[in-house]
């Protein structure tokens, strides 16, 4: 440990020192220099104070170009779009105040709402909806929405063709998509730029100026105006009072930047930032903190054990019957008390919990040891020889070989908790990794292991594989199952022809019922066949000094949703 390293810990152990209580309450200095409490439970909204916010080295300030997980959910306090999304993952208004889904779900029509501004001042109109979709075009696949647009829609789109829009008046505009995709609607959720801002004497001017990575001055029509930006320092914002909604009551919002995620978790601990996103999953903590609230929230980091169809076995006629007694024999509850803390949400289908999408079928095994002996039964796997492991009337042993990336910690620890629960059923799972893990593993011996782990995928050298996907807003069906992504994303080598046709009705569903219901079908046969065992989604925490009083309410798509109609008690400020 370095010195300045051993200094901010020492800081933030008196810091702590200080702060653990069990009441709601907070200590300040007031202007008499007597430390009172502070009930925070009991205060009235009040304008003023600063909040400042963690952010990492970053290359733009463009949230058009940004891909700075920081950054990005920072310039949610500045930009906004015309749609957002709610706690379900439904597409909500935002700045639109109606529209309208017709042409079989091609076309889309919306007006904006009245009397929407700049943070210069000029009026929002529907030419600049236009321009942002241009240059989001203009950008391509360089841009944070083109591949967002291709992340949304499930497979590669030509962007050009993807989205044209049609002004028909200042506030009103139609979008027109080159197919009839059951999320084109999700694709409305971007930032809006101003195109006054970015005019030149030529329309590729003016997008080369609005895609400029470098002195960047963001103008939007958010709760918070940018002011000023310090390279590799800051960033400084104060409260839009022109804003179109409830205006804010937090005078500023500063962004600081740091080094790297742990300097971020010091940084809040020793009290020089408002919030910061937890690291790992030992937060608990800092519950018992009274200068500190967790927020939990459901991340999209999806765990879940995949099958080789190239498997014999698990591929063949018993495999369907031999996966669900795996699921069954899986304490999964168990794993996420272990693994992660209890910081995980149990489900089981690869779709985010909280979504709309997630119909009465994505929940439906629990951990039933019986059970699952009773279906091994059924199709013939008895314990022939007395060893403890099962075996089939020709003496073959119910046995598979699991991989998984092993540095890293989370997947280790679970795999091995899978090989010691299964084992109680007669499954012998054969852990086919390095199983020792090394504290001080370095970027070259991570790469190296996930380079080995990745062949042995590509080649089909396994029976199960431990692994997760970052899941999008809309479920990556299509990359994880669909035939024609075999040797892609769907490593597992599912070919299933009726499977292909309920993606697809998913991809394609003409309206938002119609929508449902595909993805209701799509779940009962994922359900059935189980090409995956879903195990859970992470849980991740916003810490938030106390201080802050308000309906903070974060999510992986919006880390400080609720910050615009919080404040500070005028002693704390």
């Amino acid at each position: 440990m370095n010195l300045n390293r051993y200094v901010l810990y020492i800081l933030t152990i008196l810091i702590l020192s200080l702060t653990i209580g069990c009441g709601q309450t907070v200590k300040t200095d007031v202007t008499d220099g007597v430390i009172e409490d502070i009930d925070i439970l009991n205060q009235e909204p009040v304008v003023g104070g600063e909040v400042i916010l963690p952010l990492t080295n970053f290359s733009t300030l463009n949230p058009l170009l940004t891909d700075n997980f920081y950054y990005h959910q920072f310039s949610k306090l500045i930009f906004e779009g015309l749609f957002e999304l709610d706690d379900d993952l439904n597409v909500i208004p935002k700045l639109a105040d109606s529209y309208n889904i017709y042409d079989e779900g091609k076309s889309i029509s919306v007006r904006l709402k009245d009397n929407i501004h700049w943070h210069d001042g000029k009026r929002v109109t529907s030419e600049d909806v236009k321009f942002t979709i241009s240059a989001i075009k203009h950008a391509g696949n360089n841009g944070t929405y083109g591949k967002a647009f291709e992340s949304i829609i499930g497979r590669e789109i030509n962007i050009n063709n993807f989205i044209d829009i049609r002004v028909i008046d200042d506030k009103n505009m139609e979008f027109k998509f080159e197919d009839r995709f059951a999320n084109n609607l999700e694709c409305l959720i971007f930032p809006i730029i101003p195109k006054h801002i970015f005019d030149g004497t030529n329309e590729n001017t003016s997008y080369q100026r609005a895609l400029n990575k470098k002195d960047y001055t963001p103008i939007g029509t958010g709760p918070y105006k940018f002011v000023s930006y310090e390279k590799f320092k800051s960033i400084r914002l104060r409260r839009n009072t022109e804003y179109w909604s409830d205006i804010p009551y937090i005078e500023s919002v500063t962004g600081r930047v740091l080094e790297d995620e742990d300097l971020v978790l010091t940084a809040f601990e020793t009290g020089q930032i408002s919030f910061a996103p937890t690291i790992g999953v030992d937060w608990d903590k800092y519950k018992q903190n009274s200068r500190i609230k967790v927020l939990e929230y459901i991340s999209p980091s999806y765990e879940f054990l995949g099958f080789n169809y190239g498997n014999n076995i698990l591929g063949g006629e018993k495999g369907q019957a031999i996966k669900k007694a795996i699921n069954y024999g899986i304490d999964r509850q168990q794993i996420i008390q272990k693994v992660v803390l209890g910081h995980g949400t149990q489900i089981d289908v690869p779709i985010y919990p909280n979504s709309y999408l997630v119909s009465n079928a994505g929940n439906i095994y629990g951990y039933n040891p019986d059970k699952a002996r009773q279906i091994l039964n059924e199709v013939g796997y008895k314990d022939l020889d007395g060893d403890g492991i099962l075996e089939d009337e020709e003496g073959n042993r119910l046995s598979f070989r699991l991989i998984t990336n092993s540095y890293n910690i989370y997947r280790l620890r679970m795999a091995e908790i899978i090989a010691e629960q299964l084992s109680g059923l007669g499954i012998d799972i054969q852990l086919d990794f390095d199983k020792t893990f090394k504290e001080n593993i370095d970027e070259d011996m991570k790469s190296n292991q996930w380079n080995l782990f990745s062949e042995k995928i590509k080649s089909g050298n396994y029976d199960i594989v431990l692994l997760g996907w970052e899941t999008s807003v809309v479920p990556n069906i299509f990359s994880m199952f669909h035939s024609s992504q075999i040797g892609k994303g769907n490593f597992i080598r599912i070919a299933d022809e009726y499977l292909d046709t309920l993606i697809m009705d998913t991809l394609y569903a003409s309206n938002r019922e119609e929508k449902l219901k595909s993805y209701e079908e799509l779940q009962k046969f994922v359900i059935d066949e189980l090409p995956y065992i879903s195990l859970y989604f992470k849980n991740r925490g916003l810490l938030v000094d106390t201080k802050v009083i308000g309906p903070l309410n974060p999510s992986f798509f919006n880390l400080y949703r609720g910050l615009d109609k919080s404040f500070i008690p005028e002693a704390l400020q």
